[in-house]
């Protein structure tokens, strides 16, 4: 009833502005800490459902209510009117955002790593990516000696959100954010993105070039609109940051992302260890609690140096092993008795990318086969 009224009210003061009177019409945190992988969302193509003419008009007048805000970026008011009427909910999107991880409040438990890690670091994805890292080496060293970030790492990136550009989604996105942003489980966030899609046409991006996933990701990288606007590379030369067309421009796209989230020159992600049995898991508890994706970081250790990491019995198994007085926190994300992983603050990086254990540490551990 109440959303009943909210969009009554919407729509009547939307269509008050232009001098329309409504026609009513009668229709219809996480439970877990691994949120879909953005590849896996980047998969999912749009079959879109017809949607009824009354949600059509009611969305479109909601996100006519964000022209002043988007005139104020810079988006002038003739590409907003001239494009508004093309923007179409989908139901389909709303389905999937609301079967995330986070959009209900219960409480299942954290699912094992081994079936993730097998999914998505598998023969094909290493082999896919040892090609494409013969094939592009003297481009990934360049990214990495202007970024510091490792050319194994980026290629990872890669490989997760796209496939390495086998796919990239087909969802349009101003539909796809437009929904969202009508829908109101994350409003803000998604307004934000689809005024900056729009952003993105008023700086020449073609429309049918704006195709992405579901929540709005976009390109090889699987960038939000706003991350391309900040942070989005040239690689090739070319004077444009093409991460839909250009392999270089993505990677060097990727590695800039990396950088700015505080990527640390010659250290590496992490190590594989074993961890004794007889460890006392109390005194290593973390005693931080993240405001940000907190059931992520809740699951990883306090900080202590790889020599204290020693002392306390664990064994390095393999991967490249960080300096003695590195810093690193401890996860087992199978629980006792499995591997563990010793990670630096360079995880914290990829977990920038994506907020979820599973995602950074398959990206790490598929960096380090690509390259074994």
């Amino acid at each position: 009833m109440m959303r009943s009224l909210l969009r009554r009210a919407v729509l009547a003061t939307a269509l008050a502005i232009v001098g329309v009177a409504p026609a009513w019409s009668a229709r219809e945190q996480p439970t877990s800490e691994e949120a879909q992988a953005p590849d896996d969302a980047a998969r999912l193509t749009d079959a879109p459902e017809p949607a009824a003419p009354s949600e059509d008009s009611l969305m479109r007048a909601y996100l006519a209510t964000l022209r002043d805000r988007a005139v104020g970026m810079g988006i002038s008011g003739e590409l907003f009117d001239r494009t508004l009427p093309t923007v179409n909910f989908n139901a389909r999107v709303v389905r999937l955002d609301r079967g995330q991880p986070g959009a209900s409040t219960s409480n299942s438990a954290t699912p094992p790593f081994a079936p993730y890690l097998a999914s998505h670091v598998d023969r094909v994805r290493i082999g896919m990516g040892r090609s494409r890292y013969g094939s592009l080496r003297p481009l990934l060293l360049g990214i990495e000696r202007e970024t510091g970030v490792p050319e194994q790492i980026m290629l990872a990136i890669y490989g997760h959100e796209t496939g390495y550009g086998t796919f990239t989604g087909n969802f349009d996105l101003l539909s796809a954010l437009g929904t969202l942003t009508y829908e109101g489980r994350r409003r803000e966030l998604f307004a934000g993105e689809f005024l900056n899609t729009l952003l993105l046409m008023q700086r020449g991006v073609a429309r049918e070039q704006l195709k992405g996933s579901w929540a709005g990701a976009t390109g090889y990288p699987q960038f939000l609109p706003s991350v391309y606007l900040r942070l989005a590379r040239d690689g090739d030369g070319d004077g444009k940051a093409d991460i839909w067309r250009s392999e270089p421009d993505a990677l060097a796209s990727i590695g800039n992302y990396l950088r700015d989230a505080g990527w640390k020159k010659d250290v590496p992600w992490g190590v594989a260890v074993r961890v004794p049995d007889g460890i006392d898991r109390a005194a290593i508890r973390s005693p931080m609690n993240s405001p940000r994706c907190p059931r992520v970081f809740a699951r990883q250790s306090r900080w202590l140096t790889i020599a204290e990491w020693r002392d306390h019995g664990l064994t390095m198994l393999s991967g490249r092993v960080p300096a003695e007085d590195e810093l690193a926190t401890l996860i087992e994300p199978d629980g006792p008795g499995r591997t563990g992983y010793l990670l630096t603050t360079n995880y914290r990086s990829i977990l920038d990318y994506n907020c979820s254990n599973f995602y950074a540490l398959s990206v790490g551990l598929l960096g380090d086969a690509i390259v074994e």
